[in-house]
This record gives structure tokens, C-alpha cells and sequence, in this order.
């Protein structure tokens, strides 16, 4: 079988960029090579493997099936790359590679302070982190296209292994101008009273508070919907209504401009977890890194708390 004419490993890391920026142009400048450069590439791909890889429909790049499937592969053949050069690396006595984490934008606040110590004593490991919606997370965990994620809920996909990590818990906030901002010890009926400004659909933030309010009977009127935490924050801070956040949201990203209210049944617990996929195997550097979270990561983390 002549391998080849399924493409270089180059090809595959010019496909695999172009499917993640979503244009060529985006791809061009990640890899800093330009545009022709990448679009001479991809046509040869195409016409080795006798395959159309997308159509572009105006400015959207849009996969065939064919070209789909030839992304998946290309990231496992990028992966086992990346695993064997670490794999050696680790052989010849070398502490370097890369670790991927993916995570969701609520814990972008903590995951540098328990990286921090661990770049230290690794100082040739490299990173990449990616933050996104949850969606946009569980996107990634489907592919195995990073080595851990960060949830604070969950994901009920299959074939993944988790660890809780850190309570997560969720606080109310209002402005310092807000009618409750001076009152203590105050009901779910005084809070639900006002209008809420909360995260997205699916996000792990609003489903804690959903389900709490419903556990005790209570329903929030939602005013704005918002997938920011630091622009919820803001519109707090205007006095736009009341929200709920993650204590490292205010702990990390700063509380000034709010306050924390006393309500009962808060704060609301939750749990962060790292997941990551039990069908791909962990590479060195990842292994390392599991290990530190487990017995080290949490401790160095609260140090900041």
C-alpha cells in the first residue's frame, strides 16, 4: 500500500490547523506560513487521495464527510507523533513535550496558578490551552483532541475518566447599589424577587443554580443572558440585576464593584473536575501532570484562595 499518497506530516498539520481556525487565512497565521502556501498544500493533499476535502460556501470553510474523516486520523497520526517524541525524549532523560488542556471559561481563573508551580519544576514542557463554552469543550473531549478538560460538571459521554479536583462553590452578587446589597440573612424568595442576569444554555453555572432554585421551589426571571463571566460581572456592577458566580470567578478575577449576599442554601456546591478520555493513552508529559494534580496541584492551588 503506498502510504504516502495519503499525505505528509506536514499536510496533515496544515489540515488539522485549517479545520480548528476554520479558514485558511486563520491557519496561515497560526502557522505563520501564507495563504498560497496552504491552499498549494491542501490541493496536492486532495489530489493524492483523489478526495474533496470541503466546499467553501462564501467565507465558511465546510468539511465533506471525506474531509471530516481524513481530520480525525490526522489528529490521531499527530497525536501518536507527538507521544513518540515524548516517549523518546523521556528515554534520553529529557523533561519536555507539550500537555493540552481544554477548558471551560469559569475555571481560565484558576488553571494558571496550578500551572504555575508545575512549569516551574518542568520548565521544558510547553502548553497549550484552549477556553471555551461547554459545548465548545465537550466538542473537544469527543475527538480526544487534548490531553486533559475542565469541567465543573461532568460531561455524560462515554469511554472518559474523571477526577473531582476543587468544591466550586457559586455565590450571589448584586451591586453596591442594589435594594439587597445592605440586607443580611436573606430568602431564595427575596432573591428570585429580582431580575437575574445569568450564563448560556448548557453552560455548568446555570445549571447549578436551575437546578437549586427548582430543588426548592423557585424559578429566577432571567433579564440577560451573557457567556462572560467578567461581563456578567460589569453588568453587576451597573446594577443590571443579580447574578450568581463561581467563588474563583470573584476570588481570581477580582470582586471589587460587588457584593456578596448571604442567602439561604448558599453557596451552591459544585465540584471541578479533570476529564479526559479513557481511549487515548496518556503520554508521558500528561502522565506527569496527572500524578501533580493529584497529590500537589490542589494544595499549591489554595495557597491562592
Amino acid at each position: 500500500m503506498a502510504l504516502n499518497r495519503y499525505g505528509t506530516l506536514r499536510q496533515f498539520e496544515i489540515l488539522n490547523a485549517v479545520y480548528n481556525c476554520g479558514s485558511i487565512s486563520k491557519a496561515a497565521e497560526y502557522l505563520n506560513l501564507t495563504q498560497p502556501t496552504l491552499s498549494m498544500q491542501l490541493k496536492k493533499l486532495s489530489d493524492q487521495s483523489g478526495v474533496r476535502l470541503y466546499n467553501q460556501i462564501g467565507k465558511k470553510l465546510v468539511f465533506t464527510e471525506a474531509g471530516t474523516a481524513y481530520v480525525q486520523s490526522a489528529q490521531v497520526f499527530l497525536q501518536e507523533m507527538q507521544r513518540l517524541e515524548e516517549t523518546l525524549d523521556n528515554l534520553n532523560g529529557l523533561t519536555k513535550g507539550t500537555l493540552k488542556l481544554a477548558v471551560v471559561t469559569s475555571a481560565k481563573y484558576f488553571i494558571p496558578h496550578l500551572l504555575g508551580p508545575f512549569c516551574k519544576r518542568y520548565p521544558g514542557i510547553d502548553f497549550q490551552m484552549k477556553v471555551g463554552n461547554r459545548e465548545q469543550v465537550i466538542e473537544r473531549l469527543a475527538i480526544a483532541q487534548d490531553d486533559f478538560y475542565v469541567f465543573s460538571h461532568v460531561p455524560d459521554v462515554n469511554h472518559i475518566n474523571a477526577i473531582e479536583f476543587l468544591p466550586n462553590p457559586l455565590i450571589p452578587i448584586v451591586s453596591p447599589l442594589h435594594p439587597l446589597a445592605k440586607k443580611k440573612n436573606l430568602t431564595l424568595a427575596e432573591l428570585t424577587a429580582h431580575d437575574f442576569i445569568v450564563r448560556e444554555e448548557g453552560s455548568g453555572t446555570r445549571k447549578s443554580i436551575e437546578n437549586h432554585f427548582r430543588q426548592h421551589g423557585q424559578k429566577v426571571n432571567v433579564r440577560m443572558t451573557i457567556e462572560s463571566n467578567e461581563a456578567i460581572k460589569h453588568c453587576v456592577m451597573e446594577n443590571l440585576g443579580v447574578s450568581v458566580l463561581s467563588a474563583h470567578a470573584l476570588s481570581f478575577g477580582g470582586d471589587t464593584g460587588v457584593v456578596k449576599l448571604q442567602v439561604e442554601s448558599f453557596p451552591i456546591p459544585s465540584q471541578w473536575s479533570f476529564v479526559w478520555s479513557a481511549d487515548k493513552a496518556l503520554s508521558p508529559v500528561a502522565g506527569v501532570f496527572l500524578k501533580y494534580i493529584q497529590q500537589e496541584g490542589k494544595e499549591a492551588l489554595l495557597t491562592h484562595l
